[in-house]
């Protein structure tokens, strides 16, 4: 309780002090009784003051006990470094903003000597395990909340192969939290970003090098440049719009009309209730409105830290359709299989060609497999389970061409 007084954040401290004042001791014992522990999208909840809370203090916790846990791992950790990341979220109650927090998750690292690759601008959440495993860092951070309610934030933790955490690390790291809850010297200094020599940014090298990776699973660039259809694309107030305009680009198609209600940055997410694209049409009405204003017949709409993709076309009778994650995943599934038969020797062996999916996903993969003769599998719910079958295969040579779950996430093998 002491540690919350001596914050250098006066506006969560003033929580503290207005909870204590009004004699509001229920609501004092939730937020300082019990601490984050990661679930299947690492550390996440509202920001404010508490340790339950996301927060200045919580974030320089956990990142100090990362630092002790990936110390005792990687023996060479002060060489290979760190990767933080962040969306555009913010709260003006709490003085919190991702931004802030990563500058905190990196000034903890700097000040113990260890390299840290900080992305200049907001990025989208794949930038942060895709330069993980680019860099060869130890270990990343990507401070999102991705399409949770406008108050809440998060701290996804990713390992060197580029998959979030999974046990017994995600157990090991909490104890190494509970024994650095003092902040150390050093670790408010956010500005030690600028001025340490150890801070490095990312940002041009990963934007470049993702973007050519992409087109690796790009097969009929020139057709697209001649296509003449019309994309829509909504960003949901988040990171994706600079983005899906590069990745456009990269596939050779004209860029999409932006949403401009929607294309900048809002933490507020002023335009929908909820800024998650699963929820169908009744968050795409500013897009579906756009495409029939434009003549487009094809929307895209990414959530906002830009890891998850939702799609919506029109159909002959006049009514869109939204696809759910199933039938996405069955349509990019088939037509990665169909490709890489296109485009493979002779030589090449289906039973080397894997693809995933988790257990509450559909089994329509599982069926093309059945037929076609290569591998499917199953992980448990969550993609920090995709991503480390994954590369289990890859380090064991199998070609894994395509993963999903059904809540509108996918992987392509583009490492």
């Amino acid at each position: 309780f002491q540690c919350l007084y001596n914050w250098d954040n006066p506006k969560t401290k003033e929580q503290i002090e207005n909870l204590v004042r009004n004699g509001m001791n229920k609501e004092l014992r939730d937020r300082l009784c019990c601490r984050l522990t990661f679930g299947t999208a690492g550390l996440r909840s509202a920001m404010g003051a508490g340790f339950c809370y996301i927060n200045d203090l919580t974030v320089i916790q956990s990142t100090q006990g990362m630092y002790k846990y990936l110390e005792r791992c990687f023996s060479d950790f002060r060489q290979r470094g760190f990767v933080v990341g962040y969306d555009t979220r913010g709260q003006v109650t709490s003085s919190c903003s991702s931004k802030r927090l990563a500058k905190l998750t990196a000034a903890v690292l700097l000040a113990k000597g260890v390299p840290v690759y900080l992305f200049s601008k907001y990025v989208p959440t794949p930038f942060v395990p895709y330069a993980v495993r680019h860099l060869k860092a130890a270990a990343g951070v990507m401070i999102t909340a991705s399409h949770n309610r406008k108050e809440d934030n998060g701290y996804k933790v990713y390992w060197e192969n580029g998959a979030q955490i999974t046990s017994p690390h995600d157990k090991e790291i909490l104890k190494c939290i509970e024994e650095c809850v003092e902040p150390w010297n050093g670790s408010w200094n956010e500005n030690l970003v600028d001025t340490s020599p150890l801070t490095r940014d990312p940002l041009e090298e990963i934007s470049k090098i993702y973007m050519e990776d992409l087109k690796k699973i790009c097969y009929h660039r020139e057709l697209n440049t001649k296509t003449n259809l019309k994309f829509i694309h909504t960003s949901f107030h988040g990171v994706g719009h600079d983005y899906v305009q590069l990745a456009f680009k990269a596939f050779g198609f004209k860029p999409p009309i932006p949403v401009p209600e929607q294309k900048d940055p809002d933490p507020d997410f002023s335009t929908v209730k909820c800024p998650n694209p699963e929820e169908g049409e009744s968050v795409l009405e500013l897009s579906l409105r756009l495409a029939e204003k434009e003549s487009a017949r094809v929307v895209v709409a990414t959530d906002p830290d830009a890891d998850r993709l939702a799609v919506a076309e029109l159909q002959e009778n006049g009514r869109w359709k939204v696809f759910t994650g199933n039938e996405l995943a069955a349509l990019f599934g088939w037509w990665m299989f169909r490709s890489w038969k296109a485009n493979s020797s002779k030589e090449a062996d289906v039973k080397n060609v894997y693809m995933l999916a988790t257990t509450v996903s559909s089994k329509i993969l599982k069926a093309i497999a059945r037929k076609e003769g290569f591998h499917f599998e199953e992980t448990l719910p969550g993609f920090k389970w995709i991503g480390s079958r994954v590369k289990d295969l890859l380090d064991n040579g199998k070609e894994v061409l395509f993963a999903f779950e059904e809540s509108i996430g996918m992987y392509n093998n583009i490492f």
